[in-house]
């Protein structure tokens, strides 16, 4: 029952903040909405790998896509429902959580069902599960892993918190019409992620992660100096490379770790909505100390710390 539990966070952290008159209330129900968040996504995501029937990529980009699929909305209906009708309108989204914690009660049946059998498993057949690395490299290719997500939720974070201020700032918008293009940029993100998961399941983690983080870089560098039209498809093309790392480094580290797929799964998302959340602090400084344009000039280099993948093992050799 974790997932409900989560998911009711959630739900309660959406009707408070439909309602919040203060900064400290609304600092409140941000709290827990990221609560319900912290709690779902690393159980989750060790369901999605043991119910992937071998389809790992696949399996992780089909969760992953919920997620960005809903967030590549939330603009597009804060544009249609909130904006122009007040913030109220926020509580709607709490009946999608009810429907949510209503849809995982068979998934928490089955999940409960599963552990147990796993645990008349392992009373009766004792195996070691064989680690493709030795301890030291896996550190090592872990620390790697955590750079390249630092990379990507870095410029990520610029995009989501920052990339509608950017767009009125200077190219005049309005605040609906950067809410739209918002959605563009999301919308590239849940195709990418949907992408990500398959493709690796067939060529190697690996190399969607270079083709992936590194490969964003030349839109990135770009985008800061292109017109309205010329940005829009730019943060299209960086929302779509992008957002296909993250199940494959994610894919990446379980892998390496078969034995800790909790551990791993709550060490990347952990850190991922960290490195986010800070991030959107030390950007919004920055803005303020400078201005918007200087965000996406310096965060523009952030995917060339796609290098790195280089250092990464290809797992497949150590099957």
């Amino acid at each position: 029952m974790v997932f409900a539990f989560g998911m009711t966070f959630t739900m309660f952290g959406l009707l408070s903040l439909a309602y919040a008159s203060t900064l400290y209330w609304i600092l409140g129900s941000v709290f827990l909405i990221g609560i319900g968040s912290s709690v779902l996504h690393p159980e989750a995501s060790r369901i999605t790998f043991l119910a992937s029937g071998g389809k790992r990529g696949l399996a992780q980009s089909l969760f992953q896509v919920g997620g960005n699929l809903g967030g590549s909305l939330g603009p597009l209906l804060v544009a249609l429902l909130v904006a122009p009708y007040g913030r109220e309108n926020l509580a709607i989204f709490a009946i999608v959580a009810l429907v949510a914690i209503v849809l995982m009660y068979p998934i928490c049946k089955w999940y409960k069902a599963y552990l147990n059998q796993l645990k008349q498993q392992q009373r009766t057949v004792k195996k070691a599960m064989h680690l493709p690395l030795p301890k030291d490299k896996t550190i090592i290719t872990i620390g790697i892993l955590l750079i390249l997500i630092f990379s990507k939720y870095i410029y990520m974070a610029s995009m989501t918190s920052y990339f509608t201020f950017y767009l009125i700032h200077k190219f005049g918008v309005t605040v609906q019409e950067s809410q739209l293009y918002l959605f563009i940029f999301l919308l590239a993100t849940a195709i990418g992620t949907l992408m990500g998961g398959p493709i690796g399941d067939r060529i190697g983690r690996k190399y969607v992660i270079w083709a992936s983080i590194l490969g964003a870089a030349p839109f990135s560098l770009l985008m800061p100096h292109a017109t309205l039209e010329w940005t829009i498809i730019l943060s299209f093309c960086v929302g779509l490379m992008l957002s296909s790392a993250f199940p494959a480094i994610l894919l990446y580290a379980q892998e390496l770790l078969p034995t800790n797929l909790g551990l791993i799964s709550g060490l990347f998302f952990g850190f991922a909505f960290g490195v986010a959340g800070i991030a959107s602090a030390v950007l919004g400084n920055l803005a303020d100390q400078y201005d918007i344009e200087t965000v996406y000039n310096v965060c523009a280099y952030m995917p060339l710390l796609g290098l790195v993948t280089w250092f990464l093992p290809d797992l497949k050799k150590y099957k």
